[in-house]
């Protein structure tokens, strides 16, 4: 006879797999569709450690002049605060899929908490620059943990028929706290020292170490696979060359240095041959599921289709990251605080959507949202290119917002898609190859943008153009190829399906199996249970 069940699942996906986490007497079963209440606390908790963590990576934008003043660095040097946190997060990510499912999602978050907490209080007190970058690495080291395990205790939690609200907050966080740093730090700044910018973040981080060292339990699929040594060594050359290429070759078309006779092509290619090899190890090591980025959750259409267009997304996203200060600044001369009030709305906005339209996607699915916002990111980037010397700062608010909008309408469809379109097993391997994907992209979009709007500044200048209309021109051009860029994805987007999740049936295209859900239109909302007086405990893992 066809074996069934657990059995029939365990012979389909050999990944060693831990036995099923055992409720306390005190703890009740959620009804279907909804999160118990511990589950709900969980998922909060994981929202804002990883809110705090990601808000870090951009605030030392408007941070660094003032850094570079008081400790007397170069500008190279000072950018080296950002672009050491993008190659530690570059370098880390790939190695969070083996870590969570090697120790558990409690130990995984205990560790990031306590790198990323002791990351900010060396940050705040730093005596000299050597030791705020140092402080700065401790920091990405804890974010890059944060990220992937927030969506894979997501994906772990959440029931199929909710996720897309649930990740609307992820989305939240992915998105809105980039956009925010900026802001955030410029107003710190403006009526206290920059060493306040970690100081706000510090306490946070301690409350939400404490909280988790109570409720925070196992959620995460536990295997024995072993760390290849090799693996990591290529990834940390792979993407570490890769972001810090297209870092240099962004700063180096505003007029910047990479290394001292290295040239710029180099980490570029070196990145890329590494990159190659990378995926050859993990090819070979996932054979005996021991892969360090298991490359198996790329056999899923849903998930390779939804991963393009969110780099697309995310290009765009820190493009406009980077440009839009330099608009508003070097274009229109508003200052550093009233440039972050004008990017505040958008962020807000995108915010306040956010899980709204993951409820939306819950209904409807990814294609009736991603395409339209698609769009909207191309008019918002439309409308960004009709800005000139003199032209009033609500333009560029409006186009912003309007951005955001869009935005709102792309991550979160795309997030539930690509990783509701892996196996559960495949979870966190899925979150760490999302993570690893935005550091790229961001690093791309950087260095795409910069280049874009330096190439044609030069042009215009060189043609008489003043200095000023030169470089309003150039990120004119600049948002126009991003425009073009979107459109394409909006055509993308049009293949876009919503995972079919059926209880016993896989998804499409390789996807998995999940518990049947009771669905409804009621709302997300956590049990009512108590709360049980002390963490569950995964039981111990064997072969």
């Amino acid at each position: 006879m066809p074996t069934a069940g657990p059995e029939r699942d365990r012979r389909a996906h050999p990944r060693e797999r831990s036995p099923p986490v055992t409720a306390s007497p005190t703890t009740t079963h959620a009804p279907p569709g909804t999160l118990s209440r511990q589950n709900f606390l969980v998922i909060a908790l994981l929202l804002v450690s990883t809110f705090v963590a990601i808000l870090n990576e951009t605030t030392m934008s408007v941070a660094v002049p003032v850094i570079m003043d008081e400790f007397g660095v170069t500008a190279a040097s000072g950018q080296w605060l950002m672009t050491a946190f993008l190659l530690t997060m570059a370098v880390v990510i790939p190695t969070t899929g083996w870590f969570i499912g090697r120790v558990g999602t409690r130990v995984a978050y205990l560790t990031a908490m306590s790198i990323f907490s002791v990351g900010t209080l060396l940050a705040a007190l730093a005596p000299t620059f050597g030791v705020l970058l140092g402080a700065r690495v401790l920091q990405a080291s804890g974010t890059a943990v944060l990220f992937p395990l927030l969506m894979t205790t997501v994906m772990t939690l959440v029931p199929a028929a909710r996720r897309g609200q649930v990740m609307g907050n992820v989305s939240l966080v992915i998105s809105v706290a980039p956009a925010l740093g900026p802001t955030m730090s410029g107003a710190v700044i403006e009526i206290a020292s920059w060493r306040w910018t970690f100081g706000v973040v510090l306490p946070i981080a301690l409350i939400a170490f404490a909280i988790g060292t109570r409720y925070v339990r196992n959620t995460a699929e536990r295997t024995q696979a072993h760390l290849d040594l090799l693996s990591v060594l290529l990834a940390v050359g792979a993407f570490g060359g890769l972001v810090y290429g297209m870092s240099a070759f962004g700063e180096s078309a505003q007029g910047g240095a990479g290394l001292p006779g290295v040239p710029l092509w180099a980490p570029l290619a070196a990145g890329a041959v590494l990159l190659v090899l990378f995926g050859l190890r993990q090819l070979s090591l996932q054979k005996h599921d021991d892969a360090l980025l298991d490359l198996r959750v790329f056999r899923s259409r849903g998930f390779s289709t939804g991963l393009g267009i969110l780099a697309t997304g995310m290009v765009a996203m820190f493009g406009v990251i980077i440009l839009l200060p330099m608009l508003l600044q070097d274009v229109l001369g508003l200052t550093t605080l009233q440039t972050g009030l004008t990017m505040l709305p958008g962020g807000i906005l995108m915010g306040v959507l956010s899980p709204g339209v993951g409820r939306l996607y819950d209904r409807f699915g990814p294609r009736p949202l991603a395409v339209p916002g698609l769009l909207a990111v191309a008019t918002a980037m439309f409308l960004l290119t009709r800005v000139h010397e003199g032209s009033p700062a609500w333009n560029v608010l409006v186009a912003h917002v309007v951005l955001s909008l869009g935005l709102a309408f792309v991550f979160t469809p795309l997030f539930t898609t690509a990783l509701s379109s892996v196996r559960p097993d495949m979870y966190a391997h899925g979150s760490a190859t999302l993570a690893t994907l935005q550091q790229l992209a961001g690093a791309a979009g950087t260095a795409i943008f910069v280049a874009i709007m330096s190439t044609a500044a030069r042009g215009l200048e060189a043609g008489g153009e003043s200095e000023t209309s030169a470089l309003a021109g150039g990120i004119d051009t600049a948002f126009m190829v991003g425009a073009v860029v979107a459109l394409v994805a909006a055509v993308v987007a049009t293949t876009l399906s919503k995972p079919v999740e059926q209880d016993g049936a896989p998804h499409p295209h390789g996807g998995s199996t999940v518990d049947p859900v009771d669905v409804t239109d009621e709302p997300l909302r956590a049990d009512p249970a108590p709360l049980p007086s002390a963490p569950v405990q995964d039981a111990p893992v064997s072969r």
